[in-house]
């Protein structure tokens, strides 16, 4: 990932409206984005599954994991890496910033 002017950065939600373990979908542009609120920190991921179509803002928050709805993959939020199968590819994760109670997500630049 470049530097911080290497992105475009799109406001997607306010903060208080992310409550812990309760994903919340949103789009950044043209991307589907899951906003997770993990030890009051906001992290963000893309919101597909890596293993089949399933939305992960519909799955299951356990600390700083979330498991798919579909078939229960498994991964870690701050990293997007892949933790249980039946996925075995990590999901994309993006910057995320808080400004005057706006979460922002950054996107790279095309």
């Amino acid at each position: 990932m470049g530097t911080e002017e290497d992105l475009d950065w799109h406001r997607v939600a306010e903060v208080d409206e992310i409550e812990e373990d309760e994903p919340l979908a949103v789009k950044a542009g043209d991307r589907l984005v899951a906003l997770y609120k993990v030890a009051e920190t906001v992290h963000a991921t893309e919101n597909v599954c890596s293993h089949e179509f399933a939305m992960l803002s519909d799955g299951f928050v356990d600390g700083d994991v979330i498991e798919c709805p579909l078939h229960a993959a498994r991964f870690h939020i701050p990293s997007g890496k892949c933790l249980a199968p039946p996925a075995d590819q990590d999901i994309e994760t993006f910057p995320v910033k808080i400004e005057d109670g706006q979460v922002l997500v950054g996107l790279p630049r095309e």
